[in-house]
C-alpha cells in the first residue's frame, strides 16, 4: 500500500461473514495496484482467521461493483508497469481464488473487465437486478488479463464466452442469471449485499471443513479427467470422515437438534 493512500476496502464481519466493500466510488471501484495489494492482504488473514465462514465482496455506492482496472492509473505505465500489474493480479487475487473459504460477489452495479474477472475468482455470484456485466477488453484492443478468457468459458461454455468477449457483449442480470453467469438475482428494492448475506446462512452455519473440501475437489474437476477428479474427490472426503464435525452432525441428527460446527 502507498503510504499516503487510504485502505481501499471497508471491512465489515456480521457474524461469521466477512463483508468486503471496494471503497473507490468516485473511481467506479476499480482495480487499482492498492486495491489490487488490499484484497491479498485481506484474503491471507481471513483464511486464517477461525471466526471466518465466508467472505462477501461488494462495491461502494449503487453504479459499479467494479467497472475494471483504473484507467487513469495506467494511462501513466509503461508497457512493462502493465505487465507487472497482470502479475500483481495473478499474485494478489490468486489466495481469493484458493480460498478454503467460499467467496460470493455481490454484485450492485456493474461488472465490466476486470471488475467481472474478479467476480469470477468468487464462488458465488448474487446480482443486484440493475447489474451488467461484461469482458468488453477487445473492443479496447486488449484481452482479458486476470483469468477472463480462462474462467467465463468454464463456466457459461465457449460459445457464450466467445460471444460476450469478441462482441464486447454487455449482459444484464437477468441474461447473466439464465446463462448461469450469475447464481441469483436480488429481488427488487432488496439490497443486495444484505441479501447475499442472507442467501448464504446455510454456509455460515455450515460445516467448515466439509465446505473446504468440497471446493478443492470442485475447482480440481475441471482441470483433470474424471477418473483422476473421483481420486481426488476420494482423498478430499477422507479429510471429512475423520474430523469431529461429520460425528457432531450425526449426534444432532439423532437428537434432532441443529448442528454446532467448530471446523475441528
Amino acid at each position: 500500500m502507498s503510504e499516503t493512500a487510504e485502505f481501499p476496502i471497508r471491512v465489515d464481519q456480521r457474524g461469521p461473514v466477512l463483508v468486503w466493500t471496494i471503497d473507490r466510488e468516485a473511481r467506479m471501484n476499480s482495480l487499482s495496484r492498492d486495491l489490487l495489494r488490499a484484497f491479498g492482504q485481506l484474503t491471507r488473514e481471513a483464511i486464517s482467521n477461525n471466526s471466518v465462514r465466508a467472505i462477501v465482496i461488494t462495491g461502494a455506492g449503487e453504479k459499479a461493483f467494479c467497472a475494471g482496472a483504473d484507467l487513469k492509473e495506467r494511462r501513466g505505465m509503461s508497457e512493462n508497469d502493465i505487465r507487472a500489474q497482470v502479475e500483481l493480479y495473478r499474485s494478489e487475487l490468486g489466495p481469493l481464488d484458493r480460498s478454503p473459504k467460499p467467496v460470493i460477489a455481490a454484485l450492485n452495479g456493474v461488472a465490466f473487465g476486470g471488475g467481472l474477472e474478479l467476480a469470477l475468482i468468487c464462488d458465488l455470484r448474487v446480482a443486484a437486478p440493475h447489474a451488467e456485466l461484461a469482458l468488453p477488453e477487445t473492443t479496447l484492443g486488449i484481452i482479458p488479463g486476470a483469468g477472463g478468457t480462462q474462467r467465463l468459458p468454464r463456466l457459461v461454455g465457449e460459445g457464450r464466452a466467445k460471444e460476450m468477449i469478441l462482441l464486447g457483449r454487455r449482459l444484464s442480470a437477468a441474461e447473466a442469471l439464465a446463462w448461469g453467469l450469475v447464481n441469483r438475482v436480488s429481488p427488487a428494492g432488496a439490497n443486495v449485499v444484505d441479501d447475499a448475506v442472507a442467501w448464504i446462512r446455510p454456509i455460515a452455519e455450515g460445516a467448515p471443513i466439509a465446505q473446504a473440501a468440497a471446493l478443492q475437489a470442485i475447482d480440481r474437476a475441471g482441470d483433470v479427467p474424471l477418473e483422476l477428479g473421483l481420486e481426488l474427490e476420494k482423498v478430499s472426503y477422507d479429510k471429512v470422515l475423520v474430523s469431529e464435525d461429520r460425528r457432531e452432525a450425526l449426534e444432532a441428527f439423532a437428537e434432532k437438534r441443529p448442528p454446532r460446527y467448530r471446523g475441528k
